[in-house]
């Protein structure tokens, strides 16, 4: 089997850096959540608690969930939970292995992007053409590490607030 590749994303990030408002997204873009769904279905994801709690229906269906949480009590239906990030990305790496999939990915928020970015093979980036408010973001990435590989512009219809383009970057 090839290496389980981990990947940061997808990630969805406002010009000004903005991820998140209100512990929901900050704009509608009906196209970029179907290339979140068709790039996420069969693999493992992992995400922090917040993320979980602002999925419109849980469990991410054709997905293994995987949570991060510290509460100990926390045990939400259809997802495993994880206290320790490495923990979880072998969790993914394992069951991925198992699925016959190639990659784990890492879905939010924030803090994750940052942890998986350190370690990430790939992103999977949605530029979103606008400056939105918020109260979560995302550092600036170094694409210095990173070749664009893919990239689809999307421009702004009755199903997307905003033009987006959606970017693949791996490591160099």
């Amino acid at each position: 089997m090839p290496q389980i590749i981990l990947t940061a994303g997808p990630i969805a990030r406002a010009r000004n850096g903005v991820i998140g408002k209100d512990g929901t997204l900050p704009w509608r873009l009906k196209s970029d959540l179907a290339i979140f769904r068709a790039v996420t279905m069969g693999k493992p994801v992992i995400m922090g608690r917040k993320t979980w709690d602002s999925l419109p229906r849980k469990p991410l269906v054709g997905r293994t969930n995987i949570v991060l949480s510290r509460d100990g009590s926390f045990e939400p239906h259809g997802a495993l939970v994880c206290e320790d990030f490495s923990e979880a990305v072998q969790i993914a790496r394992e069951q991925a292995e198992e699925d016959g999939r190639d990659e784990v990915c890492v879905i939010g928020g924030a803090s994750l992007f940052e942890l998986a970015l350190k370690r990430a093979g790939r992103i999977y980036l949605t530029e979103v053409e606008a400056e939105v408010e918020g109260d979560v973001r995302l550092s600036p990435i170094d694409e210095s590490r990173w070749r664009e590989v893919r990239r689809e512009s999307h421009p702004a219809s009755d199903d997307d607030e905003h033009p987006f383009t959606f970017r693949v970057l791996e490591r160099l």
